[in-house]
Formats: C-alpha cells, sequence, structure tokens
C-alpha cells in the first residue's frame, strides 16, 4: 500500500496476486475475464475505496488530444453571485470544446489545498479558484504554477500570487452605493463586511470609507462590523439598533447580509427605508423577493465567468502566454430599489 493509503491498481494487483491489466478489466467490467474474478477485484476496490481516475485513463488513452477540463474552486455553491460565475465559465468553456469540474472548499484552507491536489492528479488543464477565507498561505497555488498549470483568480484575489485574475470593481461599486445613501439624507452609515485578509473587504470598506469621508461625515468604529452573512447580520444588527445613537443606513458586502439586516430591522420596529436605509452588493434573485425589494450593487457574475475562462482557455491554448498576468475587472452598477429612499 502507498504511504497517502490512496490504493492504487498497481496495489491492488500486488495484493490479489494478478496482473494490473486483469485489474483493470475487472473495474471496466470486461467480458474478457471470469464473473468470480471480476467480483474478488471489484469487492476489493471497493473495501479499499478506490476509484479509477476516469479523465487520467482517458489522457493516457487519447491518441488525439489530451481531455480538456478546467478546474474550479469557489466557496460554497449556495451563493448566487458563485453559481452565476460558474454559468459564465462553463457557457464560455462549452463554446470553445472544454468541459469544466467543480469543487467547494467550504471556506477551508485544507479542503482547499486537497483540492488543488486532485486536480493535479485529475491531470486538469488549468484552474479558476475564488480563495477561501480561511486561506492565508499560497504554497498550494505556487505550486500549481511551478508545474505549468495556469491559474486565475476570480472574486476573491490571492495578492501573495502573481497570476492572472478577474474582479468586479469592488471600490467603485461600493462608492457609489454609499454616495446614493447620502445623496438620498443619509448621514450615520453602518458597514458590514467580510474579514480584512480578502480583497474585497479592502476594496469595499475603502469604497465605504472614502464615500463617508468626502462627504464631510464621520465613521463610527463600532458600526464597521466583520458580518457576511444572513446568520451573522440577525445576530449582530440587534445590538447597534439597541443603542443610543443608532445608524440611519446599512451598507452590506452581499445581498444576504442585506437581508438579514432588514429582516432583523422590521422585526424591532423600524421602517425601511423611512428610518433605515439599506443596500447590499450582489443582485441576486432574493433582492427581488424581499420586502421591500433590495436596492444593491449589481456584480455581472456571468460576465466575469467569461472573462476568466476566455483568459485560462487563451492561456492553455497559447494565444496568452502561461507567463503574462492579466487583470479584467468587470464594472458594476447600482440597482436602486425599495430599501433606500
Amino acid at each position: 500500500m502507498n504511504e497517502n493509503n490512496n490504493i492504487t491498481m498497481k496495489d491492488i494487483a500486488r495484493d490479489l496476486g494478478v496482473s494490473i491489466a486483469t485489474v483493470s478489466r475487472a473495474l471496466k467490467d470486461s467480458p474478457r475475464i471470469s464473473a468470480a474474478q471480476k467480483e474478488r477485484i471489484q469487492a476489493y476496490a471497493r473495501e479499499h475505496n478506490f476509484y479509477p481516475n476516469v479523465i487520467g485513463e482517458a489522457l493516457r488513452h487519447s491518441r488525439v488530444q489530451p481531455m480538456k477540463v478546467i478546474g474550479v474552486i469557489i466557496p460554497e455553491m449556495v451563493h448566487y453571485y458563485f453559481m452565476s460565475i460558474l454559468s459564465g465559465i462553463e457557457e464560455e468553456a462549452r463554446a470553445r470544446g472544454y468541459r469544466v469540474m467543480v469543487a467547494q472548499s467550504k471556506e477551508r484552507y485544507d479542503r482547499e489545498v486537497a483540492i488543488c491536489e486532485d486536480f493535479y492528479k485529475n491531470k486538469v488543464c488549468g484552474i479558476i479558484v475564488s480563495q477561501a477565507k480561511d486561506t492565508k498561505q499560497y504554497d498550494h497555488f505556487e505550486k500549481l504554477m511551478d508545474n505549468g498549470v495556469p491559474l486565475v483568480f476570480i472574486d476573491r484575489i490571492c495578492t501573495g500570487v502573481n497570476c492572472s485574475r478577474v474582479v468586479v470593481d469592488d471600490y467603485m461599486g461600493a462608492f457609489t452605493a454609499v454616495t446614493h445613501l447620502i445623496d438620498t439624507g443619509c448621514k450615520k452609515i453602518a458597514f458590514y463586511g467580510s474579514p480584512m485578509n480578502l480583497e474585497i473587504s479592502k476594496n469595499r470598506y475603502n469604497g465605504y470609507h472614502d464615500a463617508i469621508v468626502k462627504h464631510g461625515l464621520t465613521e463610527n468604529p463600532d458600526w464597521v462590523r466583520i458580518c457576511d452573512n444572513r446568520a451573522q447580520a440577525e445576530a449582530i444588527t440587534p445590538e447597534i439598533l439597541e443603542q443610543d445613537e443608532v445608524p440611519d443606513a446599512f451598507f452590506a458586502i452581499n445581498d444576504d447580509t442585506a437581508i438579514g439586516i432588514l429582516y432583523t430591522a422590521k422585526r424591532m420596529g423600524y421602517a425601511v427605508p423611512d428610518d433605515i436605509s439599506i443596500c447590499g452588493f450582489t443582485n441576486g434573485d432574493r433582492a427581488k423577493a424581499s420586502d421591500p425589494m433590495l436596492t444593491t450593487v449589481e456584480q455581472r457574475g456571468v460576465a466575469v465567468g467569461e472573462e476568466a475562462a476566455n483568459i485560462l482557455i487563451g492561456q492553455v491554448e497559447g494565444s496568452i502566454q502561461k507567463d503574462d498576468v492579466e487583470k479584467r475587472v468587470v464594472r458594476t452598477r447600482l440597482v436602486v430599489r425599495g430599501t433606500t429612499r
């Protein structure tokens, strides 16, 4: 057995006293070996959690060209924005003859590292990734690049790795949103963001902060919180709204967080937007399903996905040099609805 406890066909052949070819035929359900031998080998493989590397097999036996498979790593599939990005990646990839393999890091560094290793073993032609919140070391990304695997970051970029990236104009999207809140009469604006090790959170906070400063307002440090999902918003917002002085507006890093603020404010008896204005960042389906409908910054995830796939395929096919660092920005737009005045 190999030292990583990942059994191979060679291990199975040795342990059962048969050839690797016999193991391969048994796992492919070939009629060229007896039913008893086939069941014996298949049972042993199941017992040891062995699954054939389908992509690797196809690559080894391809006489024309390797399979065109792009690996995609996203934090979670539950977010509208990431699903929109996936849609853009798949549309561009399919149009150019590529397939997509998707995995979720679940916001965990260790899972992200394992996924990178799996994708490399499966010989994907390149990887598109939005890093996990938990990621603060980047050796796994650098290892991929050192081994010639093209890498493109989306949304959450890794500034510690010099490679291509596609982002939205987070700073200007936030600046425009907070300016809108100020222009409609709000003067005490809270900010809910993600951990500051993420560039998107830094950029959106900076947009918020600069809009506040430009208009001569004062930022209340107690109203700047790490809060980037609905559950956290519902837990944190009552504390802020029970203070002697309360915000008259909230700018949230995403729509789910904004909807958590909206739900909590209404439950506590505040009128939205008369008492409190709320603005999110995404423009997903939930923004139009909330009551009132949510004012938000549209991120255009499909366009982000298309651009990322375009860069990666260009690097795979040689129209873009692998060493070239492409930096593309997708413009946002403010969608004004019922949660702002």
